[in-house]
């Protein structure tokens, strides 16, 4: 097998790539060129990426498409970190002898920042610590989560997790997916329930769903206009789940209290986005996986992933579909 001797990890924002694992023995033996920034367009980013014959991605900040990949000529092997990456094409790497791999993660960060958004939006934190700096003292009542009820669109893995800390805060859990079974729900401590019963009764609705044609938009203008007027919306999943501005009006318009987003209809999120000026918001940028202990976990396994795959024996290899 030929050997590797040029490395592009992609939209490295913190630049911690390098410092989270061991390469030091790869860049002994191949270039490594770190690029902390996202780029989409299609001409500057083949033009970035030809030379190089090993790339890591991050997650989804990059898509790999069969019109990218067609002009990366000298790619033998893609890394994802993380072992799902819908915005690669596989079965056109396959095509093109491209080895693609994925890596094992850490936990579930995702459902700290999912209850970080909750907490922080029901008791009004970001807004009473902002007063506080200004000398401003307990000008509003919050809203605590013991007695309400939880509404859990997609109760898989980081779902039913989710679900879970919701029960230990007092939270009566309602869930709804397309799939979703009364024993599936029943295992995971929720009722299963319609989805207009799930869009009528949550006072916290929190989606994790995998984004597909689908999904995409499952939360419509007719389901946030179910919403209680005291609910709020919480979206750690993709940003394209929800029909964004049928969001902002609900939001204007006081028809729900609040939203907390870790996603985006487009990442990163561009200065002026009309997201940025809906009132009531908390809004993140994609920390879902984001933590020093999974990226560590990531890394490492990015640097057995190479030196498996210049050893002749990939590992961790994802197929299409």
């Amino acid at each position: 097998m030929t050997k590797l001797t040029r490395l592009a990890i992609l939209d490295d924002y913190q630049g911690k790539t390098l410092s989270l694992a061991g390469w030091g023995p790869l860049q002994r033996e191949m270039a490594v060129q770190v690029f902390q920034d996202t780029v989409s367009d299609l001409d500057t980013l083949a033009k970035r990426l030809a030379p190089f014959d090993a790339i890591l991605a991050m997650r989804e900040r990059t898509a790999f498409t069969q019109a990218l990949l067609e002009r990366l000529p000298n790619l033998k092997l893609l890394i994802t970190t993380g072992m799902r990456n819908r915005s690669i094409d596989i079965a056109a790497c396959n095509a093109r002898g491209i080895t693609v791999c994925g890596t094992p993660g850490f936990g579930n960060p995702t459902v700290e920042i999912t209850w970080g958004l909750i907490l922080n939006l029901s008791r009004g934190l970001p807004k009473d610590e902002a007063d506080l700096r200004r000398g401003i003292w307990q000008p509003r009542l919050g809203h605590t989560v013991e007695g309400k009820t939880l509404g859990v669109m997609g109760l898989g893995n980081l779902g039913a997790r989710v679900a879970k800390v919701g029960q230990a805060l007092g939270m009566k859990v309602i869930a709804w997916s397309q799939n979703l079974t009364a024993e599936k729900a029943e295992a995971a401590g929720a009722t299963l329930v319609s989805k207009n019963e799930l869009m009528e009764q949550a006072d916290v609705l929190t989606l994790h769903l995998v984004l597909s044609d689908r999904s995409r938009g499952i939360v419509g203008p007719a389901d946030l206009a179910r919403m209680k007027n005291s609910a709020i919306i919480i979206n750690t999943s993709r940003g394209p789940l929800i029909d964004q501005p049928a969001l902002i009006a609900a939001l204007k318009e006081g028809r729900i209290a609040g939203a907390g987003l870790d996603v985006f209809d487009i990442e990163p999120l561009p200065p002026g986005h009309p997201i940025l000026a809906a009132p009531n918001t908390m809004l993140t940028p994609h920390l879902g996986y984001v933590s020093e202990e999974n990226y560590r976990v990531y890394f490492n396994a990015a640097v057995e992933n190479i030196q498996a795959f210049q050893a002749g024996t990939p590992v961790r290899v994802l197929a299409a579909g």
